[in-house]
């Protein structure tokens, strides 16, 4: 199969920027109101890190598939992503709060932690639906942060949204000392396991 473009199930403005800069072509395939988007991403009792973010892919990839065929769209791959931060076996999804996300905060000051990013591409097929997935595993060491660092940080409203309540590309940057892994796949994407998914879906990035 191959295609002249994608279609995006995320609200990401980064993963869509992140595409286009990479040359592909996406037209957003978001939830329609009534879908309950958020009940995806609650976490199991034991649940690891990875297991969590495969999963919460592969059920946004299953939904966004019945979205584009209820909506009767033409047949393209579809791409979706997740992304977690984890302490250890602790899953830090988006903070519910600023509480919330000054205490996440807290928790990363001065330690490392690991940020996990699942894609999935899935293309729509008349007898069954095909699949291809892919797992980035980074790892993010920030500096010591002290409670008025934190709480200046939390006041931008930048960490709301985000998993481990901060944006790698924002301000937040200026704290990382070390980073291994992807720096994209940080960011939401990763770029590598994004190219190697879609070229089995029939759209090479060059």
């Amino acid at each position: 199969m191959t295609t002249a473009f994608i279609y995006l199930a995320s609200q990401s403005p980064r993963r869509l920027q992140l595409l286009e800069q990479w040359g592909v072509q996406c037209r957003l395939l978001l939830p329609d109101p009534s879908e309950d988007a958020e009940a995806l991403e609650v976490v199991r009792s034991g649940e690891s890190p990875a297991a969590y973010v495969r999963r919460v892919t592969a059920l946004k990839l299953e939904a966004a598939l019945s979205r584009l065929r209820r909506r009767e769209l033409p047949w393209a791959p579809v791409l979706c992503a997740d992304t977690t931060v984890a302490l250890g076996r602790r899953i830090l999804g988006k903070p519910v709060d600023a509480d919330h996300a000054r205490r996440m905060l807290a928790e990363l000051s001065g330690r490392r932690h690991r940020v996990l990013t699942a894609v999935s591409v899935g293309c729509p097929g008349i007898r069954k639906d095909r699949a291809w997935h892919a797992l980035s595993t980074s790892s993010v060491s920030f500096t010591d942060l002290s409670p008025g660092r934190i709480r200046r940080y939390v006041d931008t409203g930048e960490p709301m949204g985000k998993a481990g309540a901060y944006a790698i590309q924002g301000r937040a940057a200026i704290w990382v000392d070390h980073i291994g892994g992807s720096y994209s796949g940080i960011m939401g994407l990763p770029a590598y396991e994004t190219a190697q998914v879609l070229a089995r879906a029939g759209l090479r990035i060059d």
